[in-house]
């Protein structure tokens, strides 16, 4: 039979704390790990569904990059109006973050996990049938509002259900799936541009999402709420309940699951949103969000105007061409280039992975940021060269600059969020700070197009430099060391000194 590796002592049925549940790995008598102890088949299945959420993300938010041109040529948009397009979907992130990823610190992370979807897919489809411009952003906006509460909800239903090691690294595997989102979305804008010859196609980019995203919006109703969550508001008999589900497994360990005592009661001082802005917590909220917002004033406007960046840079974009199919050869064009391109996000994401639990997350990020840094000023550079030399910096200076975003800063930003609060404030706190970091990506967003006009590329890339060496100082002097941390752990992490803002590094 099988015992518990971390308590073989103590007899079934003894009460211990979910997070110890959900580490304890079962062993056989001669001391060999039982396979029962590997992700059961819900921790599997809410894994799935939150990487989900992340792909939808990173597919929408850079197929609007490739469809940009063709709804800017359909809809005949003005400068102003483009910046509106491209700022819709990361203002609606913005809101939805706090406004609805905050809910599931009150309501609970299962419910806002299935309302966010069921919203995105409701919008999506509107999007793709909108009659006219003023439909089509409030679309845009709708789906960023779901996919904004995704950043809280989808990161506490994994971290809160997985085991202390292994929670880093399915949480960044999770993330990665953004990146593949991006890849998809780029593929997907360049098999139908490459196929079609109308300037609406651009409806069948986010056709194609829809049955796939109602998919996950049905899946989701088939998953556990989180124990994590049940116990830190007192509702102990159904965490006990959720957590045998949560662990089912064959042949089944624990047999039995009895919660000792929790410290909902402790925590309910913390439940108040002004907690965030005063010591101890002031600290995790300046570092999940001040970088985060460094970081997507760079990654969004370049991620969306990526194609467009290459076209201009490259010489693709001819001021004479104005025909439908002439802005379809050039975006198709933009579209390869930026394809290409956006396999290094997935490559970054996946040394993330390895690293994560070895590095840490502060010492990635801070690589991070100074590798973005990098990239951008190769990118920048590019203005100054001609032909192939300034063919080989464009691409070299957007390749680093993708690598490194997804190795640090992007990946770890997300990470950082969700493991810097306690359980009574995680969904408030990530979403807040997921708020706070869209509002530089709608920053970016909107005037990309304005500035690449008036100020021109190299401009724009240099002051980008800026504010990633920011990214990396401000990571330096607020930083706090999450990696090997329980959930639990994170919760008291201020207690043995309350009157300190920062903890102990690690």
């Amino acid at each position: 039979m099988a015992i518990p590796a971390s308590e073989g002592d103590d007899e079934p049925g003894t009460p211990s704390t979910v997070q110890r549940f959900i580490d304890e790995t079962p062993r056989w008598r001669d001391g060999t790990p039982a396979v029962a102890g590997g992700m059961t088949s819900m921790q599997g299945r809410i894994w799935w569904l939150a990487s989900a959420g992340k792909f939808f993300e990173g597919l929408i938010v850079f197929l609007i990059g490739v469809a940009l041109p063709l709804i800017t040529a359909y809809w005949s948009l003005s400068a102003v109006e483009t910046g509106l397009l491209t700022a819709a979907p990361l203002a609606g992130i913005m809101v939805g973050a706090t406004a609805l990823g905050g809910l599931s610190d009150r309501f609970g992370r299962r419910q806002m996990f299935l309302i966010e979807m069921v919203l995105f897919t409701v919008f999506l489809l509107g999007a793709t049938v909108a009659p006219g411009f003023a439909v089509f952003l409030v679309c845009l906006f709708g789906m960023g509002t779901a996919l904004g509460c995704d950043y809280p909800t989808a990161h506490a239903m994994i971290s809160e259900t997985q085991s202390t090691a292994g929670r880093g690294r399915l949480v960044l595997s999770a993330f990665a799936f953004q990146a593949v989102g991006a890849v998809a979305g780029t593929l997907v804008g360049v098999a139908i541009l490459s196929t079609t010859d109308s300037l609406d196609s651009w409806r069948l980019m986010f056709g194609v999402v829809v049955v796939p995203a109602a998919l996950v919006a049905v899946g989701r109703l088939f998953i556990v709420q989180s124990p994590h969550w049940l116990a830190n508001v007192g509702r102990h008999a159904e965490a006990e309940v959720e957590l045998r589900k949560l662990l089912d497994r064959t042949p089944q360990y624990p047999s039995v699951v009895t919660l000792s005592a929790d410290r909902g009661a402790d925590e309910a001082e913390t439940k108040d949103v002004r907690a965030l802005f005063a010591a101890p917590w002031r600290r995790s909220t300046i570092l999940a969000s001040v970088p985060w917002f460094l970081r997507d004033l760079s990654t969004y406007g370049i991620g969306i105007f990526t194609p467009t960046i290459i076209a201009t840079t490259l010489g693709n974009v001819a001021s004479s061409g104005s025909s439908s199919s002439a802005i379809i050869h050039k975006d198709l064009l933009g579209a390869k280039g930026a394809a290409l391109i956006d396999v290094f996000l997935l490559v970054g994401i996946l040394v993330a992975i390895v690293l994560v639990n070895r590095w840490g997350r502060m010492r990635l990020q801070m690589l991070g940021f100074l590798g973005c840094a990098t990239g951008l000023a190769i990118a920048a550079s590019s203005t100054l060269a001609h032909g192939s030399v300034q063919t080989v910096l464009v691409f070299a200076g957007f390749i680093l600059f993708q690598f490194m975003t997804n190795l640090g800063p992007n990946s770890m930003t997300y990470v950082v969020a969700g493991e810097v609060f306690p359980t009574a404030l995680r969904g408030t706190g990530a979403g807040m700070a997921a708020s706070i970091a869209k509002s530089g990506a709608v920053l970016t967003s909107f005037l990309f197009p304005i500035l690449l006009v008036t100020w021109g590329t190299g401009a724009v890339l240099a002051i980008l430099v800026g504010t990633s060496l920011l990214g990396a100082l401000i990571t330096w002097l607020f930083r706090i060391e999450t990696t090997g941390r329980s959930v639990e752990e994170v919760d008291s992490m201020y207690e043995e000194h309350p009157e300190q803002a920062e903890p102990a590094q690690r």
